[in-house]
């Protein structure tokens, strides 16, 4: 399955929403992808996106619900 997202290791991202997360990273932090895992559910497909957040926290976003935006290094 190819990623939607076209999002890839290195890649620098911006959260613009996490879904219903306990303790979700605050939308507008950027990060470090460190790795893309695509999921294939009968009913669903996924992009679970594993970052680094520059705040020092490692959460993956699952996309969707979690919206996301590559942006240009810094």
């Amino acid at each position: 399955m190819s990623n939607p997202l076209g999002i890839k290791e290195g890649d620098r991202i911006r959260l613009i929403s996490m879904g219903d997360d306990p303790d979700p990273i605050p939308n507008g932090t950027t990060g470090i992808v460190r790795g893309v895992t695509e999921l294939d559910f009968r009913e669903r497909k996924e992009t679970q996106i594993q970052v680094n957040w520059d705040n020092g926290r490692s959460l993956s976003c699952i996309c969707p619900p979690d919206i996301i935006e590559r942006v240009a290094a810094d």
